[in-house]
C-alpha cells in the first residue's frame, strides 16, 4: 500500500512539473532569446572594435611604410655625398622602421583572422536568432489556439453558467409564458361565456328580444327591402 501511495504521489509531481513547465516554456524560451540577442551585441560590439583597430594598424602601416620610403632617399643620398656615417644613422632607422612594419603587418593579419572569425559568428547567431524568433511566434499561435480550444471543452468555473443551463432556463421561460398565455385565453372565454353580454345572446336567440347582431339573413333582407324600394321610385 506504501508503495502504491508512493508511486501515485511520484506521478502527480512529475504531472505538475511537466504542467509547469508548460506554462512557463515561452516565458524561458523569450528570456533565453533575450540573452542570446545580448550576447550577439556584445559579439558586434567585440566585431566593430577589431575593425577600427585593424584600420588604425592599417593608417600606421601606410605612415611607417611612408617614411622608410623617404628614409631610404635620404640614406642613397648621403652615400652619394660620401656620408657613410648619417647614411648609417639613417639604414638603423630603416630597420627599426621595417621592424615596426613587420609587427604591423602580422596584427593586421591577426585582426584580418578575427573579424573573419567574428563575422561568421555573428552571422550565424543572427540567423539562429531569427529562426528562434519565428518559432516563437509559431508557438505563441499554437499555444493561444490550445488555449482557445481548452477554454471551449473544459468544464465551467464554479461561479460560471454552462450553455445547457442557459438553455434549460430558456425553455422553462418559454414553457411558462405559454402556460400564462393558456391561461389568459381561458379566462377572457370563460368571461365571454358568463358575461351579460353572453346572456343577453342566449335569450336573443330564443326570441325573447331583439337580436344583439346581424344574421344573414338580416342583412339579404334588408337588401332585398331596399331593392324593392328602389324600383318602384
Amino acid at each position: 500500500m506504501f508503495k502504491t501511495v508512493l508511486t501515485l504521489f511520484r506521478g502527480s509531481v512529475a504531472v505538475v512539473e511537466e504542467e509547469v513547465q508548460d506554462r512557463t516554456a515561452l516565458v524561458l524560451l523569450d528570456q533565453q532569446m533575450r540573452d542570446g540577442a545580448a550576447a550577439v551585441e556584445r559579439s558586434k560590439r567585440a566585431l566593430a572594435i577589431a575593425i577600427a583597430q585593424d584600420q588604425q594598424e592599417g593608417k600606421r602601416l601606410e605612415a611607417i611604410t611612408g617614411r622608410i620610403a623617404d628614409l631610404e632617399v635620404r640614406a642613397t643620398a648621403a652615400l652619394d655625398g660620401a656620408r657613410d656615417d648619417l647614411a648609417r644613422e639613417a639604414a638603423q632607422a630603416i630597420a627599426n622602421l621595417e621592424a615596426e612594419r613587420d609587427a604591423a603587418n602580422t596584427a593586421r593579419a591577426l585582426f584580418a583572422a578575427e573579424i573573419a572569425r567574428l563575422k561568421r559568428h555573428v552571422a550565424n547567431a543572427e540567423a539562429r536568432i531569427n529562426e528562434l524568433d519565428r518559432g516563437r511566434r509559431i508557438a505563441r499561435a499554437s499555444e493561444a489556439v490550445r488555449a482557445l480550444r481548452r477554454g471551449g471543452i473544459e468544464a465551467a468555473r464554479p461561479y460560471e453558467c454552462t450553455l445547457p443551463e442557459a438553455e434549460a432556463t430558456l425553455k422553462r421561460l418559454r414553457e411558462r409564458q405559454i402556460e400564462a398565455q393558456a391561461a389568459d385565453e381561458a379566462l377572457m372565454e370563460l368571461d365571454a361565456a358568463t358575461g351579460p353580454l353572453s346572456v343577453a345572446e342566449k335569450l336573443a336567440e330564443q326570441g325573447f328580444g331583439p337580436r344583439l347582431k346581424s344574421t344573414a339573413d338580416d342583412v339579404l333582407a334588408r337588401l332585398k327591402a331596399k331593392r324593392s324600394g328602389s324600383s318602384q321610385a
